[in-house]
């Protein structure tokens, strides 16, 4: 099970290096687009602990 995930985290790795190589423009929109995710659910869990809180 180890071997597996050590594999699947190299495959993981390597296509991230391919993407980022062959298409810099568009790997540079997904980690804007994955940002922007997290900072919205950051924001969510915020208004909810505040709603909690009121």
């Amino acid at each position: 099970m180890a071997q597996a995930k050590k594999i699947a985290l190299y495959v993981l790795i390597v296509f991230v290096l391919y993407t980022i190589i062959t298409t810099p423009k568009r790997a540079a929109d997904l980690v804007q687009i994955g940002f922007e995710g997290i900072s919205s659910a950051a924001q969510g869990v915020g208004e909810f602990m505040t709603q909690l809180i009121s």
